[in-house]
């Protein structure tokens, strides 16, 4: 008999983690975890003692609690708008924050009741004409400055970050310009004119070419020619970790993969050598292997085709494999390395926008402030540069 305690957390980029700890008296069990309203539900687990635990990355079945005008618009932009389905979530999980702490503003209800005990299925279109500009701003103010993203922390950390604001106001956004411009429901768009909170600009993390070696001769263990191969392509290809999940065996061609990115757009991006040397290795592995879902070109210890949190721990082993601080790197940090190896090897911010499947050329040009071996060139082979005044007297 197994006992099973299951929470939700939202994490960072919108999804929603539930944890089950299942406790029993063995280390290998079989276990059926049974959560309502979710759907297509994937998981991976690791043992510990005799406490197993489940981390299930769920798709949100988001129709058994949002009222029509939310379903609305979710369905216009999953439909009409072609957007992926971890986008679909994301906007359902902030707006749905958002209309939840209107409503406990409006209603008479305590004021520390939870925005989880909150039920939002009966707002309409009169509920959401009522919104004001101020309203906005008492919840961008709350996520500031109240909102707990860590609950059962011993010690809370009050107020979400400004990135993490700018995306919730980025929703409520979309949602206005939908009911204003899209469908014309509504004539004012109180948050029309509002700007997004200030962010911090920084550079990108990235691998040196040094530590990127060391990385790669790092990898060792049962799944060698997979991980080894992973982090390949993450090198040279610079895709994103849902780029790579979502890979099937019949996107590999001779010299390139073809990837499905953001708002289920495809591209192909080009690979070398090495990088294909590595596939190759790895396909005779993959071969032999029998998974649930057989088009996936990674599988995972369970049969399944690999996770993201999979992807996130076996990049972290290697990082710790190789010395190297596993708190400043990450798969994303891989992708980072790519960009920046690409323009310092000369390739044009333009090329490596169409690689990353950027939308916006200014989301790659930040890769152009970190090292750039031209102007280092020049500023050496101006004139004033040789010159040397230290000895000039008065």
């Amino acid at each position: 008999a197994f006992a099973a305690t299951v929470t939700e957390d939202e994490i960072g980029c919108g999804s929603v983690v539930y944890t089950a700890k299942l406790t029993g008296t063995s280390n290998s069990a079989t276990a059926t975890v049974t959560i309502e309203n979710y759907d297509r539900l994937s998981s991976s687990y690791y043992f510990s003692g005799s406490e197993v635990s489940f981390f299930l990355v769920m798709s949100i079945n988001y129709r058994y609690e949002s009222p029509q005008i939310l379903l609305d618009f979710l369905a216009y932009h999953e439909t009409i708008k072609g957007q992926s389905q971890l986008t679909i979530n994301e906007y359902y999980l902030d707006l749905r924050m958002f209309l939840r702490f209107i409503k406990l503003m409006r209603n008479d209800m305590p004021i520390s009741t939870k925005l989880e005990d909150i039920d939002i299925k009966q707002i309409d279109l009169e509920f959401i004409r009522d919104i004001d500009t101020s309203d906005i701003f008492d919840f961008l103010s709350y996520l500031a400055n109240d909102r707990n993203p860590n609950p059962d922390s011993p010690a809370p950390d009050y107020g979400i970050s400004a990135s993490a604001r700018a995306r919730k106001l980025s929703a409520i956004k979309s949602f206005y310009k939908y009911l204003t411009v899209r469908t014309k429901q509504l004539q004012e768009n109180p948050v029309a004119e509002l700007e997004y909170p200030k962010l911090r600009k920084s550079l990108p993390k990235y691998l040196t070419l040094e530590q990127s070696s060391k990385l790669l001769s790092s990898v060792s263990g049962a799944n060698e020619k997979r991980d080894y191969a992973i982090l390949m392509i993450f090198l040279n290809c610079g895709i994103r970790r849902s780029e790579l999940v979502g890979l099937n065996v019949t996107d590999v061609y001779e010299d390139r993969l073809r990837v499905v990115g953001k708002g289920n757009k495809e591209r192909f991006v080009y690979f070398g050598t090495p990088c294909r040397k590595a596939i190759d290795a790895y396909m005779e592995v993959r071969k032999n292997l029998i998974l649930t879902d057989n088009r996936a070109l990674f599988g995972s210890r369970n049969g399944n085709r690999i996770s993201v949190t999979a992807v996130h721990r076996l990049v972290e082993k290697a990082l710790l494999q190789a010395g190297l601080d596993a708190t400043q790197f990450s798969a994303h940090k891989l992708r980072h390395t790519a960009a920046t190896m690409m323009l310092s090897g000369g390739v044009d911010v333009k090329t490596v926008q169409e690689v990353l499947g950027h939308e916006n050329l200014n989301t790659t040009q930040i890769y152009t402030h970190i090292e750039n071996t031209e102007l280092k060139i020049a500023a050496e082979a101006n004139p004033l540069s040789k010159l040397d005044f230290s000895g000039e007297s008065d």
